[in-house]
């Protein structure tokens, strides 16, 4: 029996190596508990400058189809709207509101960037000045957008795929005093331990080249993208699924708008046996051959009648729909737009009758893209938020009790004010029904009424200086039958006014 587990054991031996070696050789650690060993992305990157061409509707190949660009991106941004932000401390809560006020503008146009060109890069620095603008403070934290090109590239950590440095090059150009132009490249090797500066070329003015400690300990630098995924390194533009549509849509109305060009002027049809007279009645041409030997010209201005025999005739041609056939297929198009856009129609400014059917049916998926931006942004909002707090708190040497921050977003409500006020009004004769057949509790009626009025609060509330639901109900009955009360209620403010 001891041979036997002694051979069971040498072959469940070699079995376990061979899997080895095969997961080995396909990429797979057992002991490491990776895939492929390395972090390997895909650093392919969007056309940033083309991206921006699209959403500004200036490439020369798009014109007739890149209009609906700018309406994909307004639109999602502006659903999107910017989030308020919530913390525990509350002094950690009163400096976030106060730069996140400060830097509004900023702040959506780097989601504006982002969902347009893919990716968006907040430098977080903060900086003395010294300015009149700024009398109220002398230290602010500033912040600064780079365009996604000067990225050159981004180092990241072989196993956790985390930034460990951001390497940034970019050109500036000045006018010195004498009236030269000068010209430098700057580069820059951002990491949590040091920045270092390379400039090629001329030394531009209150620049040095040179190693800086970095004081914060971290990289001050959020990386915003659209669509991100693990395997990539950058993020995809918005425009990215909708592009081809843009070429074809550009194509085929260009085509309609040439054959119109073509076609919407109308060409005259003679049907002539007597060309020598006809040239004589209406064009006074005596000699026709010599007219047609001098290369000559008939002009119809100012011939509203033409004189014609009576087996002879006179019309005009006219295409009946030069764009006839195209306006089918451009509206086929329009919907694929429309569909890979995740956009609801009305957006783009249709007629009344297709945006009601647009509110109703595309609404509710064009909401569940909106969360998901939401989502995909709420990362990097609450990282900033901790990059804030913390440069604030080294700076400042201030405490915090936590760096933990909620957003909370603007609830989407595709609604109308009187759709909601009829909805309300449906629930709340719904509850009283219930109540006055004792179906439901009081309790249970406020917990779901709550949820549809903002102003109500919970049924019994924890906090002793907040009252809950119930204890206001208490206070407005009481109230309602002191005024009911005319006699007890002056009673009631002479007693007071004696105290």
């Amino acid at each position: 029996m001891a041979k036997l587990w002694g051979k069971i054991g040498g072959e469940m031996s070699r079995l376990r190596g061979g899997i080895v070696n095969l997961m080995n050789g396909l990429g797979w650690s057992l002991t490491g508990g990776t895939i492929g060993g390395t972090y390997k992305l895909d650093t392919t990157r969007v056309d940033y400058g083309f991206a921006r061409q699209l959403y500004e509707n200036t490439a020369e190949d798009y014109k007739l189809g890149a209009g609906f660009a700018k309406k994909i991106v307004n639109a999602t941004v502006g659903f999107m709207g910017l989030p308020e932000v919530k913390s525990t401390d509350e002094e950690a809560a009163k400096r976030l509101q106060e730069f996140f006020e400060q830097t509004k503008s900023k702040r959506q146009r780097t989601q504006l960037k982002t969902i347009n060109e893919g990716d968006c890069f907040v430098w977080l620095t903060r900086e003395d000045d010294n300015s009149k603008l700024y009398p109220e403070t002398r230290k602010r934290i500033v912040y600064n957008i780079i365009p996604p090109e000067q990225i050159k590239g981004i180092n990241r950590d072989p196993l956790t795929g985390e930034t460990i440095e951001y390497i940034l090059e970019s050109t500036s150009e000045w006018t010195d005093e004498s009236g030269a132009k000068r010209q430098a490249v700057i580069k820059q090797r951002v990491s949590a331990e040091r920045r270092l500066i390379e400039i090629e070329g001329d030394n531009p003015p209150g620049l040095e080249a040179g190693e800086i400690t970095n004081q914060w300990g971290f990289i001050p630098i959020v990386h915003f993208k659209n669509e991100a995924d693990e395997s990539m390194a950058f993020g995809k533009s918005e425009l990215e699924s909708v592009e081809p549509f843009f070429k074809v849509y550009h194509d085929v109305f260009l085509h309609a708008v040439q054959g119109s060009k073509m076609h919407s002027t109308p060409r005259l049809k003679l049907k002539l046996k007597d060309v020598a007279g006809f040239l004589r009645n209406n064009f006074g041409v005596s000699d026709p051959a010599e007219f047609a030997k001098k290369g000559g010209s008939i002009n119809l201005n100012g011939h509203e009648m033409l004189i014609v025999t009576a087996d002879e005739d006179a019309s005009f041609i006219e295409a009946k729909s030069s764009t006839g056939d195209a306006t089918s297929l451009l509206e086929f198009v329009f919907y694929c737009i429309v569909s890979a856009s995740e956009t609801p129609e009305f957006v783009f400014g249709v007629h009344t009758p297709s945006s009601l059917a647009s509110t109703q049916e595309q609404m509710p998926v064009f909401i569940q893209k909106i969360e998901r931006k939401r989502l995909a942004f709420a990362d990097n909002w609450q990282l900033m938020c901790r990059m804030v707090l913390a440069m604030i708190s080294q700076a400042e040497n201030i405490v915090f009790n936590s760096y933990e921050t909620d957003l909370i977003w603007e609830t989407i409500d595709p609604r109308d004010s009187k759709d909601v006020a009829t909805e309300i009004k449906t629930i709340v004769e719904a509850l009283d029904k219930a109540l006055a057949g004792r179906f439901i509790s009081l309790e249970a009626a406020v917990d779901f009424l709550s949820a549809w009025i903002d102003t109500m609060q919970e049924y019994e509330s924890d906090d002793e200086d907040v009252a809950g639901e119930k204890q206001r109900i208490v206070d407005t009955a009481t109230f309602l039958a002191r005024l009911e009360d005319g006699e007890g209620l002056e009673q009631e403010n002479k007693e007071m006014a004696e105290v």
